[in-house]
């Protein structure tokens, strides 16, 4: 016997609220590791370890606020936590592989498949671990071929978003990637919700009740959420990370002197180059004619 699956119990809530948290873990994520790869010094592996728990969490937070609207009509549905929390351990760690080798090892093409593909992975493991931990009287089934489509859209979007980590500067360039890597994680899950069915078990027990969708997962959502939040306030601290790379020319770790002054000549000159340009060039005319005038005399 085939339950009757619904994934948009909440209707668009669930979908929206899921975008807009893969969006945030995507945007700090992004953030943190544009951060590090621009930092030699020691607080480089700080700045990666922050990037990958930022996308771990979104991505699992996303995932389960998305499950809050999906129901079986015929049985109720509750979580296995030591499951559902090794999910998010996943989540965070194959992330951070993927991550840290990007920070690591440069920006070649290789370095950022190799990345990608290890971060997607993550992600559709986080996905379908997440879903194993599902208690239901029934059983799950997966379609191999949409299941293999799931995993392949992660992979695409990891890899796209590590590219736009360490190619994409400027704040709005920034938001633009953190918009479609989140379109990217929420269309993967729901692709791998759409391989999914339910094989209901021959003896049901109708007399069995738990809670909602939305009261087994909320308490377990708190964590990651505070984390994000907090994720949040340490990049607002840090203009580098909220505003990308500083104007050409200028050095964020200088005072604003400009590049190639040297230390202890003070801040750059009010004046603008073309001002410059005109002092130099009426000073090489009054040498020329002083030239000239000195000449005319010795003769």
């Amino acid at each position: 016997m085939q339950g009757t699956v619904d994934g948009f119990g909440y209707g668009l809530v669930t979908p929206v609220a899921a975008y807009l948290m893969a969006c945030l873990g995507g945007a700090l994520g992004l953030r943190c590791t544009t951060r590090s790869v621009r930092d030699n010094g020691r607080f480089k592996a700080g700045w990666l370890a922050l990037g990958a728990t930022a996308i771990g969490s979104g991505i699992w937070t996303m995932h389960f606020i998305a499950m809050m609207g999906f129901t079986v009509e015929e049985v109720p549905i509750s979580y296995d936590r030591p499951t559902t929390y090794a999910s998010l351990a996943v989540a965070v760690v194959m992330v951070g592989i993927g991550i840290f080798v990007v920070g690591h090892r440069g920006t070649s093409v290789m370095v950022l498949v190799t990345g990608g593909t290890l971060t997607g992975l993550g992600i559709a493991s986080m996905h379908y671990l997440g879903m194993a931990g599902m208690r239901l009287q029934g059983t799950l089934e997966y379609d191999t071929l949409t299941v293999a489509l799931s995993a392949v859209i992660a992979v695409v979007a990891a890899t796209a978003a590590l590219w736009a980590a360490v190619s994409v500067h400027g704040f709005l360039a920034s938001l633009g990637a953190s918009l479609m890597m989140g379109f990217a994680v929420s269309g993967m899950h729901y692709v791998g919700m759409a391989a999914v069915s339910v094989h209901l078990h021959p003896v049901i027990d109708l007399a069995a009740a738990g809670e909602s969708p939305a009261g087994l997962l909320t308490p377990i959502l708190v964590g990651p959420a505070v984390f994000l939040l907090l994720a949040a306030v340490v990049v607002m601290f840090d203009p580098l990370l909220v505003l990308g790379e500083p104007e050409r020319g200028w050095s964020a770790r200088d005072g604003g002197r400009r590049t190639g002054v040297p230390a202890g000549r003070g801040t750059v000159p009010s004046r603008r180059p073309a001002a410059w340009a005109a002092d130099r060039d009426r000073a090489r005319d009054r040498d020329r004619r002083r030239r000239l005038t000195g000449r005319a005399d010795g003769r």
